[in-house]
């Protein structure tokens, strides 16, 4: 059985899979949108190994203009995945929202904010439609929204709850400014509040640790996205470009990407990795992480090891305006 970890009131596979990149082609599978058959196999295959956490967004679309493609896809697989009740009660869907996107007569558009009470509803009642769900178990606030006050556009969020269509609530892309008030005004998981932050978090990206901290300190689910350093590093990753990984997981039989997951179960109690996958065998490869154990003093080689000039996120910077 796969280890679990705790996501506000759930208990989910200590790894989940993140599903955005089956709605982007890519230079590996380049016919990936053309074969829905086989991406509905790859969260099948994820789930029949014991992966209960599934991460999408309403954004995750190959155009502009097919919001929800990501979300469409992941409920047609959750609905026709071969289980019973007892085991699709344990799966926990995860959406987000609050990014938009405005035709520009480029594919993918213009990308902008919106975290107006108006628009986050419409947004949750667009993805749990087509997620399939009556209610989304956690959804996620993707991004800020520089127009809005930060103390305004949280209370629109926390809202979302009294709305009916979001169990639990998340926050994504945030500093640490942005979580501490999250916390003080909406709660700790265990009053009812923030149950997780989705930060960018890898051996090529370690910006952030003091929102590590907090949600250590709390109890906060963390969920790093592109935990294996994203497309434009990951490969890097298996070259040894990118800190030592290569060379000790070599030394243990295993590939980089798998270590790498076990790197970040091994130093964070609170963190569960949704690694992107296009392909059954990409997440089945990353999920081997959970049985990887790490000593200190590994965990220790491995960050020493890593870049630490990686250029920060502008956007975490100074994006959210307080009002005090």
């Amino acid at each position: 059985m796969i280890p679990q970890r705790t996501l506000g009131p759930y208990s989910v596979s200590a790894v989940g899979m993140g599903c955005m990149h089956l709605s982007f082609p890519n230079e590996r599978h380049p016919d990936l949108l053309n074969q829905p058959d086989a991406a509905i196999g790859a969260i099948h295959a994820a789930l029949d190994a014991g992966i209960t956490l599934l991460d999408t967004a309403d954004i995750y679309a190959p155009t502009w203009n097919s919001m929800g493609h990501n979300e469409l896809l992941v409920g047609k697989a959750f609905a026709s995945w071969n289980a019973t009740p007892e085991q699709k009660s344990k799966v926990v869907i995860t959406t987000k929202a609050g990014i938009t996107r405005e035709k520009d007569g480029s594919m993918f558009g213009i990308s902008g904010r919106n975290a107006t009470k108006h628009y986050l509803y419409r947004a949750v009642e667009a993805s749990a439609y087509k997620l399939g769900l009556s209610k989304i178990p956690l959804w996620q606030h993707h991004r800020t929204d520089p127009a809005i006050s930060y103390e305004d556009q949280f209370d629109n969020v926390m809202s979302l709850k009294e709305h009916g269509y979001v169990q639990e609530i998340g926050l994504s892309n945030v500093n640490a400014q942005m979580l501490r008030h999250a916390i003080k005004a909406g709660g700790t998981p265990a009053q009812g509040g923030i149950v997780s932050v989705q930060n960018e978090f890898s051996p090529n990206y370690r910006h952030w640790p003091e929102v590590i901290d907090i949600c250590n300190e709390y109890g906060i689910a963390f969920l790093p996205w592109s935990p294996l350093a994203g497309n434009r590093a990951f490969k890097k990753l298996a070259t040894g470009e990118i800190g030592g990984f290569a060379e000790m997981a070599e030394s243990k039989g295993v590939s980089p990407y798998a270590l790498t997951i076990a790197w970040h179960l091994n130093q964070f109690p609170t963190s569960i990795p949704i690694p992107g996958a296009s392909t059954a065998s990409s997440i089945l490869d990353s999920l081997k992480g959970v049985d990887i154990h790490l000593s200190d003093e590994e965990v220790a080689q491995l960050n020493a090891s890593c870049p630490i000039d990686t250029p920060i996120n502008g956007e975490l910077l100074d994006i959210a305006k307080f009002k005090n």
